[in-house]
């Protein structure tokens, strides 16, 4: 089991959580009208935005803001963060991204590297992992956590997500048509869009309970192979993360869901309808997005932690902008704060890629509970067939073959082409999803004419990638359609693929996965670690088979697909 111990909220509403959840209880909003002159967009909009932090000048302001909330929130435990037991994750979208130029881009702006200053400088002496798994990565971050120390690969877990709130960004959400030019208004009739929210929020978890705390009991993440960019009509995804919480913890009492909120007009319909599905329609609803907007990276830490301390306030807070009921899903929503028990409460989010995710926090008191986790039951994984692709040359199961006269970028494309074909959006994807599409179609076809096994049902296989470059290719596509003024064509297509979980998303589209999908960043190639990700990954007992590995790409020359299908296999252990 894992516990939250200690955490931190820095936002335009406050510096602590105490502060925040004062502001947020008094009714405020971070949310605040902006000229589009301040970062050179083509609208004004609204958003809730930090300052520039002071501080150390070898550090960005996306660096400096991460090691303040980190450092407020160890202040209030004993941890020796130079322990070989204590972990960083970062939780970020886009990470440090506004350093990125099309001149030189430099190894400095990869999200792996920034969090490996940020780890060095708080004096951590492990290796950083970072969750991009679009909005959803706050909450795949802790999940993430607890799953590692409920494995015992760590004692205790700091995790923090934020993401700056830049010309990138907001450049590409207005290309996408989804910010709204007023105050949100999530699941309200009237809603016209998403207000995106710069924030940092740090949570820290640990493998024991000496006080009063908040357990992480289970986390889920689900896709629903649908569509990379729209939420599933019939929220297949959401629904699935829901329904395997209630049916692994019956009769568990709930007082409220803290939902996504986005005030978009897709995804509030579509929570609704997974709420309404799960049999939740009378649970206290609610969305903190009318306070904070959109925090991406930031959004599951932020709104969890938040949770936490309104439920030991006994609130549930108020859903700010909302007044009618605009979605179909019969759901329990109110502007007004009510009361609760201080009992649990369940978090959702959901994301571009069809990714979705779902938590059960649970209160407990000071009973000296310890992680018995271990001593339950083990799964083991074991690889059934290997693929590696570079430039090159392309070996599957130990043949190799040369790509003689199509190597580079091109014998991707030969590769679709003579082998693959059928699939006309494989010329939609970015660099990154190519490799991915044209390495797992080749591992998987391996698959079926091996006669292996079949995989139980579309929720047992999971999609798990890594790598150290994120989507580099498709940030610096989009980069030239927002970087020469005059020429500010911000382009929504190459806007999406700038998040480097959309491979994952692709895959399950095509073969309609509807299992786990994750991506994790790395400083470098680190087998050790991704194995340890990938035992952790197999304490979701739905998962009987993972297609993973590493999938980067840096340039047309300069690429590496290195994947497998494991096989999850349950093991007794001895008491």
């Amino acid at each position: 089991m894992a516990y939250i111990i200690a955490d931190n909220i820095l936002s335009p509403l406050g510096k602590t959580t105490a502060e925040n959840l004062q502001a947020v209880l008094a009714g405020r909003t971070g949310l605040d009208n902006h000229a589009a002159s301040e970062l050179g967009v083509g609208e004004d909009f609204v958003s809730s935005r930090l300052s520039q932090f002071p501080g150390e000048p070898q550090l960005s302001h996306f660096e400096r803001k991460v090691v303040t909330s980190v450092k407020i929130a160890l202040e209030k435990v004993d941890i020796d963060v130079r322990s070989s037991q204590v972990l960083f994750i970062l939780s970020t979208t886009k990470g440090n991204i506004e350093s990125l130029t099309l001149q030189s881009p430099s190894s400095d702006v990869a999200v792996g590297h920034t969090a490996q200053r940020i780890a060095r400088y708080l004096g951590l002496t492990t290796p950083p992992i970072v969750v991009c798994n679009a909005c959803i990565s706050g909450l795949s971050a802790l999940i993430l956590a607890q799953r590692l120390i409920d494995q015992g690969a760590y004692h205790d877990v700091i995790v923090c997500g934020t993401d700056d709130i830049d010309r990138f960004v907001v450049s590409g959400f207005q290309s996408l048509k989804a910010l709204s030019a007023q105050a949100c208004r999530p699941f309200d009739i009237e809603r016209m869009g998403l207000n995106l929210g710069e924030a940092v929020a740090t949570a820290v978890l640990t493998a024991e309970a000496s006080d009063a705390c908040w357990r992480l009991t289970e986390g889920v993440v689900r896709n629903d192979a649908y569509h990379i960019s729209a939420p599933s009509k019939t929220a297949e995804g959401q629904y699935r993360c829901l329904k395997q919480l209630l049916s692994h913890h019956p009769g568990q009492p709930i007082d409220f869901i803290n939902l996504h909120g986005t005030a978009t007009l897709f995804n509030d319909q579509m929570e609704s309808v997974a709420v309404e599905r799960a049999g939740l329609s009378a649970l206290p609803a609610n969305g903190y997005k009318g306070y904070y907007g959109h925090t991406l990276g930031a959004a599951g830490v932020l709104e969890t932690v938040l949770s936490i301390h309104a439920a030991e306030a006994h609130v549930v807070v108020g859903t700010r902008g909302y007044e009618e009921l605009g979605v179909s899903g019969q759901i329990s929503v109110s502007a007004d704060h009510r009361q609760c028990r201080s009992r649990s409460f369940l978090k959702t989010l959901s994301g571009f890629g069809g990714c979705n995710a779902a938590v059960l926090f649970t209160h407990v008191e000071a009973d000296g509970e310890t992680n018995n986790a271990l001593h339950e039951k083990l799964r083991s994984f074991v690889p059934t067939h290997h693929l590696r692709l570079t430039p090159v040359s392309l070996e599957i199961d130990g043949e190799e073959s040369l790509l003689v006269g199509h190597n580079g970028y091109d014998g991707l494309a030969m590769l679709y082409k003579s082998r693959i074909g059928g699939y006309p959006k494989f010329y939609k994807m970015d660099p990154l999803s190519r490799l991915g599409f044209v390495a797992s179609e080749l591992l998987l076809q391996a698959e079926r004419n091996a006669s292996t096994t079949p995989i139980d049902d579309d929720a047992s296989r999971a999609i798990i990638f890594f790598n150290e470059h994120s989507s580099l290719a498709a940030d610096l596509k989009y980069l030239e359609s927002i970087a020469i003024d005059g020429e500010y064509f911000p382009s929504p297509s190459d806007f999406v693929y700038t998040l480097p979980n959309i491979v994952t998303g692709e895959i399950a589209i095509r073969n309609g996965y509807r299992g786990e999908t994750s991506f994790y960043i790395l400083p470098s190639r680190n087998e050790l670690m991704e194995r340890s990700i990938l035992s952790a990954a197999t304490s979701d007992i739905s998962t009987r088979s993972i297609l993973a590995g590493w999938l980067d790409y840096h340039d047309a020359h300069h690429f590496l697909a290195d994947i497998c299908i494991y096989n999850v296999i349950d093991t007794l252990t001895n008491e």
